[in-house]
C-alpha cells in the first residue's frame, strides 16, 4: 500500500477505537459489560446484529465463492426475511420478558440445568471454532499485501481484536459496528464502482453483464430436487430457513444484541431492518464475485492467486512445471479474451454469437482445468490441501484498486473482520460465565469479580480462535466452511428452543435426550451420505422436536 492507504487506514482505526473507548465508559458491572443495561435503540442493534454476521469471510470469502461458482450461493438467504418474522413472533418475546444474560440461561427457567448446560456447551464449541474462521479471513489481506506469512498475520490480529474487545464490552462493541457496517455498505460501492471503471475502453456495464449471462453465472435459483445438491431453491428454503432460525435465534452472538434493547418492541425492529437489508447487501456482494470473473475475461489473472503459495513452487524443485502450467494458461487466456472482444462485436452488430459463446464456453473449462492442476502442483509441493478461492478479491483489490481507495477498502474488511470477532468473543465470555462459572462453580461472588473472569474469558477465547485460525486456511471456500460449521450443531440447538416456546408439556430430559439423538443423527448424515449440509439444520431441529415430543407430551404451548 502507499502513503496515502497507511494514512486512511491509521485514521480510520484510530477513529474506530477512540470511539469505542468512549462508549465503553458507560459500561456498568457485568450488566453493562455483556448487555449495555439494556439501553440501545434499534437502529444500533439492527446494524450490529447485520454486522456480526457479515464478517471479513462476507466479503472474501463470498466474492470467492461467486467468483468460482456465480449467484447460485444466494439461495441460501432467501428465507431470511420469513425467519425474521417467525423470530418476532415466537422468539424473541420469551428472551426479553426472561431478562437473561444468555439463551440458554432461559433453558434453564423452562427446563433444567443439564439441558441449559449442554446447549450453552455446545455453542461454546461451534462459536468457538467460527471465531477462528473468522479470524482467518482478515489475515489473508495482510499477507497478500505486506508478504508477510499467515501465521504472523493471524497473531496480529488476534493481539489487535482480543485488546480491542477487552477494553469495549457490549456498548462499545455495537456502536463500532454501526460505524463499521455504514462503512461496509459504501466500501461494496466503491468496489462495484472501481472494477467497472477498471475494464477496458469500449467495454460497459451491459456487455459485462451479457458475459456473465452467457456463462451462467448471473443464474441464481436451481430448482433441482437433488439433496446432495448444495445450492438450490429448497435446500435455500427449507435448510436456509432452519439455518436463520437457528442462526439468530439460538447463537448467543445474536440473541445477546436484542437483549440490549431498550423494550420488546424495539428488539423486534432491530430483525426486520435485517430481513430488509440482508439478502440486497448479500447479492451485492456476489454481484463482485460475478463481475471479477468477466472482468479477468479481459486482464489475464493469476494461475493461482495466493501469491505466498506461488513463491513456495517457483523456489521448489517443480518450479518448471509450474512455469508451463502458467505458459499454458496465458495462451488459453489470450484466446478467451480475444472471443470475448468478438462476442461483443458481433453482439454489437446484432450477428448470431452462438459459436462465439461456444467458443468461450470451451476455453473456460479449459483454463479452469490447468487451474486445478496448477492447485494441485501447490498442494503436493506445500504438503497440504492448496484453496485459493478466498484470496481472489484480497488480489484485485491490490492490483486495480488506486491510491487511497485501497486503503479505505482494506479497512472495510479489517472493519468487517472487528465487527464480527468482538461479537462472538463477547458472546463466548457471557456463555462461559454466566452458563458455567457463575452457575456452577462461584455462584456468589461479586459484580466486580465476575466482570474480571468475563475480561479472563475472552482473552482464553481469543487464544482458542487464534489457533483455530491457524488451520482455517487448509479447509476451503471461508463462507462455505463457517456455515458448514454451525450446522452440524445448529439444527439440533433450534430444535430444543422450539420445545422450550411450543411445547408446553415438554421436559428437560426430552429435550435433553433429544440434543443428543439430534447430534447424533446429523454425524450420521454428514458422514453417510452426500446430502447437502443445509439440510443438517433440517435433520438436528426434526429429530430434536420429535424425540422431545414423545417424551414429554404434545399439546401446544400458548404463546
Amino acid at each position: 500500500m502507499t502513503a496515502p492507504d497507511w494514512l486512511i487506514f491509521g485514521a480510520y482505526f484510530a477513529l474506530v477505537l477512540g470511539f469505542a473507548y468512549y462508549q465503553s465508559r458507560k459500561n456498568v458491572g457485568v450488566e453493562g459489560y455483556f448487555l449495555a443495561n439494556r439501553r440501545l435503540p434499534w437502529g444500533a442493534i439492527g446494524l450490529s446484529v447485520m454486522a456480526t454476521q457479515a464478517s471479513a469471510i462476507t466479503f472474501i470469502g463470498t466474492t470467492g465463492q461467486a467468483f468460482d461458482d456465480g449467484m447460485e450461493f444466494i439461495q441460501v438467504y432467501l428465507a431470511l426475511p420469513l425467519a425474521m418474522v417467525v423470530l418476532c413472533i415466537f422468539f424473541v418475546p420469551f428472551f426479553y420478558r426472561a431478562k437473561v444474560f444468555t439463551a440458554y440461561e432461559y433453558l434453564e427457567q423452562r427446563f433444567d440445568p443439564k439441558t441449559r448446560s449442554l446447549t450453552a456447551f455446545l455453542f461454546l464449541v461451534q462459536r468457538g471454532i467460527g471465531a477462528g474462521i473468522i479470524m482467518y479471513a482478515p489475515a489473508i489481506i495482510l499477507s497478500v499485501i505486506l508478504g508477510w506469512d499467515e501465521t504472523v498475520t493471524i497473531m496480529i490480529m488476534a493481539a489487535v481484536t482480543i485488546a480491542y474487545t477487552l477494553m469495549g464490552g457490549i456498548t462499545a462493541v455495537v456502536w463500532t459496528d454501526v460505524i463499521q457496517m455504514l462503512m461496509a455498505f459504501a466500501g461494496i460501492i466503491v468496489a462495484l464502482i472501481v472494477l467497472f471503471t477498471a475494464l477496458p475502453t469500449g467495454v460497459g456495464v451491459g456487455d459485462v453483464v451479457y458475459i456473465g449471462g452467457i456463462q451462467e453465472m448471473w443464474r441464481s435459483i436451481d430448482l433441482s430436487w437433488d439433496p446432495t445438491n448444495t445450492y438450490t431453491i429448497w435446500s435455500g428454503l427449507f435448510g436456509g430457513l432452519f439455518l436463520a432460525l437457528a442462526y439468530f435465534g439460538t447463537d448467543q452472538s445474536q440473541v445477546q444484541r436484542y437483549l440490549t434493547a431498550k423494550s420488546l418492541t424495539q428488539s423486534r425492529m432491530s430483525l426486520i431492518f435485517n430481513a430488509f437489508l440482508k439478502v440486497p447487501m448479500q447479492f451485492l456482494i456476489l454481484s463482485i464475485g460475478v463481475l471479477l470473473f468477466v472482468f479477468y475475461h479481459f486482464e489475464e489473472p493469476p494461475l493461482v492467486f495466493n501469491s505466498a503459495e506461488v513463491a513456495l513452487v517457483e523456489q521448489s524443485p517443480r518450479a518448471v512445471e509450474y512455469d508451463a502450467l502458467e505458459s499454458r494458461f496465458s495462451e488459453l487466456h489470450a484466446g478467451r479474451r480475444a472471443a470475448a472482444f468478438e462476442l461483443l462485436d458481433a453482439r454489437e452488430a446484432g450477428a448470431d454469437p452462438g459459436a462465439l459463446r461456444d467458443r468461450i464456453s470451451a476455453s473456460d473449462q479449459d483454463l479452469r482445468a490447468v487451474r486445478d492442476e496448477a492447485k494441485a502442483l501447490v498442494s503436493d509441493v506445500r504438503g497440504t490441501s492448496s484453496n485459493d478461492v478466498n484470496y481472489v478479491f484480497p488480489t484485485y483489490l491490490i492490483t486495480y484498486v488506486p491510491a487511497g481507495l485501497l486503503g479505505l477498502l482494506i479497512a472495510v474488511i479489517f472493519a468487517a473482520a472487528m465487527s464480527s470477532l468482538d461479537s462472538e468473543l463477547t458472546a463466548l465470555s457471557s456463555a462461559t460465565v454466566i452458563d458455567f462459572y457463575k452457575r456452577w462453580l462461584n455462584p456468589d461472588a461479586s459484580d466486580a469479580h465476575y466482570l474480571l473472569v468475563s475480561r479472563l474469558a475472552t482473552l482464553v477465547w481469543g487464544l482458542f480462535a487464534m489457533l483455530i485460525a491457524f488451520q482455517a486456511g487448509q479447509l476451503g471456500s471461508l463462507i462455505e466452511l463457517v456455515n458448514q460449521v454451525g450446522s452440524f450443531f445448529y439444527g439440533s440447538l433450534l430444535g430444543v428452543f422450539l420445545l422450550a416456546f411450543l411445547m408446553k408439556r415438554a421436559t428437560g430430559t426430552g429435550a435433553f435426550v433429544g440434543l443428543i439423538l439430534g447430534m447424533v443423527s446429523v454425524a450420521a448424515v454428514a458422514t453417510l451420505t452426500d446430502i447437502s449440509w443445509l439440510y443438517y439444520n433440517v435433520v438436528g431441529a426434526v429429530v430434536v422436536f420429535a424425540v422431545g415430543t414423545a417424551l414429554g407430551g404434545s399439546r401446544s404451548r400458548p404463546v
